[in-house]
Formats: structure tokens, C-alpha cells, sequence
């Protein structure tokens, strides 16, 4: 195998084959680490902006000087060390559905892995997110525990999920049932990869205060120009 390109892992899953990656760069000359499921890319460490955005925006929404976070989807693991980067964050639950990313992180096999494992206020969950909305319980090891943060990051947007089984998070009982999940006055923000959709934020409005859709731009190296992500981010309210 080129030593410009390497397959660390490749394993079957329920949700399809799964497989990380590093190539060499030709542009940059750095190390880049991409995750596959089936065809589809889920993840590059050549393009972080989003998922940072995603904490950022969600927390700076956050009242409080200690926070309990809650995150969907751990990939490459950018979205949780922008979390435990916030001095606020105290506790920090990580749940993704595929054990092997999380046996990525704790092998070191991706850059952040080792640090996000050995800091002491993070736990790494495998878990189903969304079946853990639907029973209200986030955390298997605290099933009445509340969040002031729940940050999402699994489906590529509210209408291009990766299993037809995520779709009913995004409608107004889904959502209902995610807000009982956090405290009052707590936050949800959502990563897309997909334009505003004023059909989404609208129902976003009718469980969440407000609601709104932030445009991420940053630099497309691969293609040229600009691309953009979308981060959404309401609060539930205090009453």
C-alpha cells in the first residue's frame, strides 16, 4: 500500500461498512484522516469548520458557569474537544452508535482519540442517540439526568438522514422529546450540510425559543472557493 495512502480499520456494520483512512495531502502535505461508511464520506479532518461551529455557536448560547454536555455522533472527534476546549464544560457524554469509532478513539488511531479519552470529564457512550431521545434518557448510566447542551452531528441534514429511523427526531414530537432532555433554558444546536431550511427552523420554533440558522463558511481546498455548512441553535424555555 502507498505510503500516501492507508486504510487503518474496515469493519462491517448494521448500518453498512465502515472505514477510516488516512491519505497524504498533495496540497497542504499533512496527514488526512477521512471516515466512509459504504460510499459515503462522513467525515474528513480536511474539514473541521462545521463541527467546531457547531459547539461553538451551541455553548455560547448556554447560560451557567458549569456545563453538562451532551453530544450525538463522536466521528473524528472535533465537535467534543471543541466542547472540553469551553473551561465551563464539567461533564461531557459522547454517544455514538458504532462501537468501532469509539474503539478508534481509544486505540489513538485518530488524532484527537487519546486526548478526549483520557480527559477525566469525558465518557464515550455506544448508543443509538435517537433511541435514547425517544426514551428520554441520554444517559444510560443517569437516566433522569438533564443537559444545559445537547450538540447533534449524525444525518447530513433534517432531510438527508443516514437511516429513515432519524427522520422523526426532526419533526415536532422528536423534538419535544429531545427538549425534555435538557434543562430549562438549555441548548440544542444541530450540524448540516445543507442550506437554511425555514420548514425546519420553523418547527424548531414551535418546541424551542429562538430559533435560528447559522451560515458556516470556510475554505473548499479540495474544489476551490467557499463551502458552507449550516449550524442550527435554539434554547428550551425557562417556564
Amino acid at each position: 500500500m502507498s505510503v500516501r495512502f492507508q486504510e487503518i480499520d474496515w469493519r462491517p456494520t448494521p448500518m453498512g461498512d465502515i472505514s477510516l483512512r488516512r491519505r497524504r495531502d498533495p496540497a497542504s502535505g499533512v496527514d488526512v484522516h477521512e471516515v466512509k461508511l459504504g460510499d459515503e464520506f462522513l467525515m474528513s479532518s480536511l474539514f473541521t469548520a462545521g463541527e467546531i461551529a457547531l459547539t461553538r455557536l451551541g455553548l455560547a448560547g448556554a447560560t451557567g458557569g458549569e456545563l453538562d454536555v451532551a453530544v450525538g455522533g463522536l466521528g473524528l472527534g472535533y465537535t467534543a474537544r471543541a466542547a472540553l476546549d469551553d473551561p465551563r464544560v464539567r461533564s461531557l457524554v459522547v454517544v455514538d452508535a458504532l462501537a468501532e469509532v469509539i474503539e478508534w478513539h481509544e486505540r489513538g488511531l485518530v488524532p484527537l482519540g487519546s486526548g478526549l479519552v483520557s480527559d477525566p470529564r469525558c465518557r464515550l457512550v455506544h448508543g443509538d442517540f435517537f433511541a435514547l431521545v425517544a426514551d428520554s434518557c441520554l444517559d444510560p448510566q443517569e437516566p433522569d439526568r438533564r443537559f444545559d447542551a445537547i450538540l447533534l452531528d449524525v444525518d447530513h441534514s433534517p432531510r438527508h438522514v443516514l437511516h429513515p429511523r432519524h427522520a422523526a427526531l426532526y419533526r415536532p414530537a422528536g423534538l419535544r422529546a429531545l427538549a425534555g432532555c435538557l434543562h430549562p433554558g438549555g441548548v440544542f444546536a444541530l450540524w448540516s450540510n445543507d442550506p437554511p431550511d425555514e420548514e425546519f427552523v420553523s418547527a424548531l420554533g414551535d418546541v424551542f425559543t429562538g430559533a435560528e440558522a447559522h451560515v458556516v463558511e470556510f475554505d473548499n481546498t479540495l474544489q476551490g472557493g467557499t463551502a458552507t455548512n449550516t449550524v442550527y441553535v435554539a434554547a428550551k424555555g425557562r417556564a
